[in-house]
């Protein structure tokens, strides 16, 4: 099985993969496109149950969804690679850093968590969505991703954001819920070996500024951004979020 994706840049360029949030679709990452593929091969990827990529039968440990990336290296025949990730995406990239460290760079760890929430949240947005889609949780979900001024000012954004989580597959989307409601790499993190950056977000209350300092004290080579921004501080705030990863890569 093969991921929606997209590879672009020049092609002797040194590669970066973007890993999107849970409920998030590649174009998530369009605010980095043009300051990273200056520099950067960029590999972008709809996760499994997401956007425009198969939904095969759950469940997806995070071994599943870190090899998911591996074949995607694989195919374009990318021995190894810088990986950034957001949220899931991030917790994707603490996997790899532990498990496949010869094919990461350097790590880009963004509000994230080596445990994401907790098991009875998470098994009550799973019952949500099997009773009632994705519509049923859409609203209050993008709510914690942006501080109530970015929202009100950009609803554009809100609107392309949103139209990500309706395009879940519903079951994909619960088998992704499966996974952060299992996985918990705080025992494992101190093995990452890759130079690694924390980006926390200000209002972030979803992964905290706590979770990212744990990260950052665990993990043995760090260094650690707070941005002013809530759960996607890529988006929010793009341009710092921008200048921190290429200060970091370079």
């Amino acid at each position: 099985m093969i991921l929606h994706h997209e590879l672009v840049g020049e092609r002797d360029a040194p590669c970066i993969v973007l890993s999107t949030s849970l409920g998030a679709r590649l174009q998530m990452w369009q605010p980095q496109m043009q300051a990273l593929t200056q520099h950067f091969r960029v590999l972008r990827y709809d996760m499994r149950g997401h956007g425009a990529s198969p939904s095969p039968a759950g469940p997806y440990p995070i071994a599943v969804l870190g090899n998911d990336v591996l074949q995607l290296l694989d195919r374009h025949n990318i021995r190894s690679a810088h990986f950034c990730g957001i949220s899931l995406g991030g917790v994707i990239g603490q996997w790899l850093g532990i498990h496949a460290p010869n094919r990461v760079e350097k790590l880009i760890l963004c509000n994230t968590a080596a445990k994401v929430g907790t098991e009875e949240g998470w098994q009550k947005r799973i019952a949500e969505v099997r009773a009632n889609g994705m519509a049923s949780i859409a609203d209050t979900v993008i709510s914690r991703w942006f501080t109530a001024p970015f929202a009100t000012s950009h609803p554009e954004v809100i609107a392309s954001i949103d139209e990500g989580m309706l395009a879940c597959n519903p079951e994909g989307y619960i088998a992704c819920c499966e996974a952060l409601r299992t996985c918990d790499l705080r025992g494992e993190i101190a093995n990452i070996t890759a130079p690694s950056l924390i980006i926390a977000g200000e209002h972030d209350a979803v992964c905290t500024i706590a979770d990212a300092q744990f990260l950052h004290s665990q993990i043995p080579n760090t260094q650690q951004q707070t941005l002013s921004a809530a759960h996607l501080s890529n988006v929010e705030a793009a341009e710092q979020f921008n200048q921190s990863l290429l200060s970091f890569l370079r």
